[in-house]
């Protein structure tokens, strides 16, 4: 009867063990499926992986937004305009959260930096979706360089074709559409 007991109380521990072991995959799968989203500029997939809102951070740059699940997605249209291709370099839970490493080149990247953009990531989650993306680290990002090519294509811009004027700022797919739009009538003009 001891025995009995005995081999049930181990069962059950690795019963539990395989139950937590499944929500540390599930995290990790759903971190995957962002960023496989991203890739794919799947808007309409996104709404089941995020909470209804989503805190964006950047700590190199002391700068964090929060987005309503409408506006992040209005987001992902300006992104996806762009024709954006995401890579995961590297992926990992550790515990309660997602670490990646990414790279992300698309047609605004390429011209404004001349390479990907590689960053290093923390995915926070509330109830098995994603709440908080953190980006902790630019390892591939230089600022000179990026920043140089944008104010030549908005200065640019401003003499040369003002009804585009504010392209930079307006992060909706018509803003993404303006914006290419000004990269391709600058390098048509060299």
């Amino acid at each position: 009867m001891n025995r009995i007991v005995i081999l049930l109380v181990f069962f059950a521990i690795g019963f539990m063990s395989c139950k937590d072991s499944e929500k540390e995959i599930d995290k990790l799968e759903i971190a995957k499926r962002y960023y496989k989203i991203l890739d794919n500029s799947d808007i309409s997939a996104i709404n089941t992986l995020l909470t209804d809102s989503l805190l964006t951070r950047e700590t190199e740059y002391d700068y964090e937004q929060t987005f309503s699940l409408k506006e992040y997605t209005e987001w992902l249209k300006w992104d996806s305009v762009f024709e954006p291709s995401y890579e995961v370099l590297q992926i990992e839970q550790e515990n309660e959260i997602v670490k990646a490493k990414v790279s992300k080149i698309d047609k605004r990247i390429l011209f404004l930096h001349k390479e990907p953009i590689v960053i290093d990531q923390i995915i926070r989650f509330d109830n098995d979706r994603i709440s908080t993306i953190e980006t902790t680290k630019y390892e591939v990002f230089n600022d000179s360089v990026f920043v140089k090519n944008r104010d030549k294509l908005v200065n640019w811009i401003q003499a040369n074709h003002p009804e585009l004027d504010g392209f930079l700022y307006d992060q909706t797919e018509t803003g993404g559409m303006k914006y290419l739009n000004a990269i391709e009538l600058y390098k048509n003009q060299q």
